[in-house]
């Protein structure tokens, strides 16, 4: 099992930013689901609503790395939240429209970009 951790996270506001570091190309899910499961009961919280996924670290990610992503998305989603993505690879932007997801998550340059888009209220009627 791996040393080192594979999800830095922080909390700004209502936010949970996720920042992978190394080299998640080839992870194993079973070495990281501790801090998958981690993550997805701090998005259980009520303070947390959002999360922002940092992938300045990250050039280049498979099918392990969709899966999380899709993980973390259905718990957003099901708490009423937003997900968005930043520092995405011009090969990882690639791997998200042929997996078909680019139209699911939205990316932004920066994270100010993401973490203002996530925490934006939506107009009321």
């Amino acid at each position: 099992m791996p040393d080192s951790q594979t999800f830095h996270s922080k909390v700004q506001g209502k936010t949970l930013i996720v920042m992978p570091s190394g080299s998640v190309s080839s992870l194993a899910g079973q070495y990281f689901k501790p801090e998958l499961d981690d993550l997805l009961g701090r998005l259980n919280r009520p303070e947390l609503k959002n999360v922002v996924l940092d992938l300045a670290n990250v050039s280049y990610f498979g099918t392990i790395m969709l899966g999380t992503m899709h993980q973390l998305w259905k718990s957003v989603r099901d708490g009423g939240g937003k997900m968005a993505l930043c520092n995405v690879s011009t090969v990882g932007r690639e791997i998200l429209r042929v997996s078909g997801v680019d139209t699911i998550w939205p990316v932004y340059s920066s994270p100010k970009e993401a973490l203002d888009a996530v925490e934006e209220e939506e107009p009321g009627p």
